[in-house]
């Protein structure tokens, strides 16, 4: 599954710029006015699925950076041998608004359950995801999961490996009705030292798994051990 925040990562250039618990399926619980469970496969259904446009903005050093995303269903697919279902995500970078780089990917995917395949992008790269797990309908807040492993490779030969990636999703409690659903995205495990680091990529959801904000966290780490982390906020 290609994340917004790899698409983000590629695109600014930041460095250049500066078993978990899993939730139950069921009705959402309401304790004294405090929202326990959230649709967590709706949430993930609006962010990757459906038709939406955000935008994240963020100050690095003296300069602004920023993301325009835009998600578009593509309808009935076929990927590897495959039928499912395509979303196409646009992203344009820019930097004090001039406009460093535009990405697009398109994800692969299956419903009922939802379950991601892989992705393609402009460049020629193709990737295959193993979910390991399914995305429950509803979980608690503190539920926590692996979701997928997925391999990157430069075009669609796959002859040449160029990236294995770890995502997982958490969803944290934000206030008494919302909660930060996030994915996180390991460095790539083909590399002793990824200077493209880690990606966190949140959204906060109301009880109906809605999308009212999201965030992005980069972290790059440096060759003297420290870590760069940029925050990229909607707007």
């Amino acid at each position: 599954m290609k994340t917004l925040s790899l698409c983000i990562s590629a695109g600014l250039g930041l460095s250049a710029c500066a078993g978990g618990m899993t939730g139950n399926t069921g009705q959402n619980n309401n304790v004294n006015g405090i929202v326990t469970q959230y649709p967590v496969e709706t949430a993930m259904l609006n962010i990757y699925t459906k038709q939406r446009n955000d935008k994240l903005v963020a100050v690095v050093g003296s300069q602004s950076v920023s993301a325009e995303i835009q998600v578009t269903p593509k309808g009935s697919m076929v990927f590897n041998n495959k039928s499912v279902q395509g979303t196409e995500i646009n992203t344009i970078n820019k930097m004090n608004n001039q406009i460093t780089n535009q990405s697009v990917a398109i994800n692969y995917f299956t419903l009922n359950p939802l379950i991601f395949h892989g992705f393609t992008d402009g460049t020629g790269k193709y990737s295959l995801s193993n979910q390991t797990t399914t995305i429950p309908k509803m979980a608690t807040v503190g539920a926590s999961s692996k979701l997928l492993t997925e391999h990157v490779y430069a075009d669609s030969s796959m002859r040449n490996k160029i990236g294995t990636y770890n995502q997982d999703w958490s969803l944290s409690r934000d206030t008494n009705n919302t909660a930060w659903f996030c994915i996180e995205t390991s460095s790539n495990l083909l590399l002793s030292f990824d200077p493209a680091g880690t990606s966190s990529e949140c959204y906060k959801i109301n009880a109906k798994g809605d999308i009212l904000a999201s965030k992005v966290t980069l972290s790059q780490p440096s060759s003297n051990g420290s870590t760069k982390t940029v925050t990229l906020n909607s707007q």
